[in-house]
């Protein structure tokens, strides 16, 4: 288990460099040197709206890498993408239970070791590359690992009612401005909220809210409310960075063989 962790990290760290390169991104500005120029303005679609589609990840630098036990790397930790000053509220009694358990045992327990999802926001945490699709009345937002989907309806349609709870939950979304609201509901609650082990309720309630600055930089702020679980919402900020020629590449995870296939056994 430890080294399906390490190996995790490891691939993590390398999913960049791990793309397809050699193929150019059609249609993107592109500066005298052949370079995309990731300071143009940004796109807009059909309607008028800024438009968000294309390959992002989380940019370097916006959160501290983290040690567990014996050395180990370890993934995302919420705490460090607070802004200065912010804290993370105190958890209820029954998650902080669980959130120590976890911490005991170095989080050998994560979903992710047994190949089941990341969660919101966990997914967009690791600094895994993810597609955005913009249509109209749905947008899509493609997950490179374990090649997860989310659908984002912005028809107007109401939140279903949760007959069965989902890993990514359920999604609408509205433009304020030049921000996209996404309002997720209907999770279960067997994802963590970070690699720390952070857990949650079913009544999770995250909203995210998206605005791509220029071409190639997009800011995207999280609130996370759930009551079963915390004393009172709160909120963080993340930057992503547009990734230009190059493409998603398969990611399956096959159960506890999935480390051999990763280091190329």
């Amino acid at each position: 288990m430890i080294l399906r962790i390490c190996l995790a990290a490891l691939i993590w760290s390398l999913s960049a460099a791990a793309q397809w390169i050699d193929y150019p991104t059609p249609d993107v500005p592109r500066l005298p040197n052949g370079k995309v120029n990731l300071a143009a303005p940004v796109p807009k679609a059909a309607d008028g709206k800024p438009d968000l589609s294309g390959l992002w990840q989380r940019a370097r630098g916006t959160a501290r890498q983290r040690t567990g036990g014996a050395g180990l790397a370890m993934g995302p930790n919420l705490a460090d993408f607070m802004r200065p000053g912010e804290t993370i509220p105190p958890m209820l009694p029954a998650a902080e239970a669980l959130y120590k358990e976890r911490q005991s045992n170095f989080m050998a327990d994560r979903p992710s070791s047994r190949c089941l999802p990341h969660g919101i926001p966990d997914q967009m945490l690791i600094g895994v590359p993810l597609k955005i699709v913009q249509n109209r009345g749905v947008t899509f937002i493609l997950y490179e690992e374990f090649a997860r989907f989310r659908q984002i309806f912005t028809d107007g349609r109401p939140h279903p009612p949760v007959a069965n709870p989902a890993w990514l939950g359920y999604s609408i979304g509205k433009w304020d401005g030049d921000w996209f609201v996404v309002d997720t509901r209907g999770f279960n609650d067997r994802s963590w909220l970070d690699d720390s082990g952070r857990p949650h309720t079913e009544a999770l309630h995250t909203i995210e809210r998206f605005r791509r600055t220029d071409f190639g930089h997009m800011d995207i702020e999280v609130t996370i409310d759930d009551p079963g679980a915390y004393t009172k919402p709160w909120s963080f900020p993340m930057k992503f960075e547009f990734l230009a020629d190059t493409e998603m590449i398969e990611d399956v995870c096959d159960n506890e063989r999935d480390s051999t296939h990763s280091v190329g056994k």
